[in-house]
């Protein structure tokens, strides 16, 4: 009897540690400051993703795609797992089921010769697929299982451990043409990591903070093909920018707080077409304070911080967003975003030639 009762009262306690890492504090969430902003017309591609008899998604925390139109899906149900799909939407797989780097996922990217990199909050860890699923690289440490439940606090309480291979709760990860490696990280840590190719640390750069090179929630990251590095940095409502070698350059306020940012043109050389950044930002748009009450929008801009326009409203039909996570434009008139409280992904086609303005802008 102790011990069913000992047994029910920690997996009582992991299920509300669950639920308090699904709602995210949203006191620091808020509207973008940016006026005068073209919109720009979009539209969902209908019924796009197509699923078996009996598979389902959850949370959708990250979406990417590979070179041939792959697209990938990390998303928490039951369980975390990684879905892909052909370029038409029709399921194909899962990947690296009951991989003991998988227990909250958090993003996924392709890199440039389509490995797949999870990225995923709960083990601290980035495991690195090959295209074929077979595991090729592991950064990052899961702490024992018997530790788990009082690691987990839920609310992203800072630790400063700033160690070379471990992380704090990480969120995403890019790489340059040379194929270094840079992780944003994270909930526990307020920093990015650089490492080479082979993943070997090279440098990190930041603390808490709001100063320049200072981050609060470090939750997404990009780069471009000049090897600059684009931080979400979500609490202090911009995108900083760094150079390669993590020396600040710039910061990009007024577009909210930045839950998602991607670059265009992919990875690798392969896609030579002039870039942009897309930037995410969510917000509590009613008075309870409630995940549930999050809605979103994108914001096009060129790489030195220039708004081009924008897109997106909150709701549940097609086209419209509630808390986009990830995003992927690799092409930039073509955005797939993976949304955690309308449980699914879309495929968005912007049609930038007919911009209009947001009344009252």
């Amino acid at each position: 009897m102790k011990r069913l009762l000992t047994i029910t009262c920690a997996t009582a306690l992991a299920l509300t540690v669950a639920a308090s890492w699904t709602l995210r504090p949203v006191a620091a969430q808020s509207k973008a400051t940016a006026t005068n902003v073209p919109v720009i017309p979009h539209e969902a591609v209908p019924n796009f993703f197509k699923n078996p008899p009996g598979i389902y998604t959850g949370e959708n925390m990250g979406i990417s795609t590979d070179s041939k139109g792959n697209i990938y899906i990390y998303h928490r149900a039951g369980e975390t797992r990684l879905f892909q799909y052909g370029p038409n939407g029709q399921f194909i797989r899962e990947i690296g089921r009951n991989s003991y780097g998988a227990a909250f996922a958090h993003s996924v990217r392709v890199d440039a010769q389509d490995n797949i990199w999870a990225v995923d909050e709960g083990t601290d860890m980035l495991i690195k697929f090959s295209p074929e699923g077979k595991v090729l690289m592991v950064i990052g440490r899961r702490d024992p299982s018997v530790n788990t439940i009082a690691l987990m606090p839920g609310q992203g309480v800072f630790h400063g451990r700033n160690e070379k291979y471990r992380f704090g709760r990480e969120t995403d990860v890019a790489w340059d043409q040379q194929g270094n490696i840079f992780v944003s990280d994270g909930y526990n840590d307020g920093r990015v990591v650089k490492y080479d190719k082979n993943g070997k640390f090279v440098k990190a750069v930041g603390k808490r903070g709001n100063a320049n090179l200072e981050f609060n929630t470090p939750h997404s990251i990009a780069t471009d093909f000049q090897g600059n590095v684009y931080v979400g940095d979500r609490g202090n409502a911009r995108v900083q920018v760094l150079d390669n070698d993590l020396n600040w350059k710039a910061n990009y306020p007024n577009v909210g707080n930045p839950w998602a940012v991607c670059v265009s043109g992919g990875p690798g050389p392969k896609n030579p077409g002039k870039q942009y950044l897309y930037v995410s930002n969510s917000w509590p748009d009613s008075a309870p304070a409630e995940a549930a009450a999050f809605t979103g929008e994108v914001y096009k801009m060129e790489l030195d911080g220039t708004i081009v326009g924008k897109f997106g409203k909150g709701g549940k039909a097609p086209g419209e967003f509630s808390t986009i996570h990830q995003m992927d434009c690799r092409d930039p008139n073509t955005i797939f975003t993976a949304e955690i409280n309308n449980w699914r992904s879309q495929k968005i086609v912007l049609k930038p030639q007919a911009t209009t303005r947001t009344a009252g802008n």
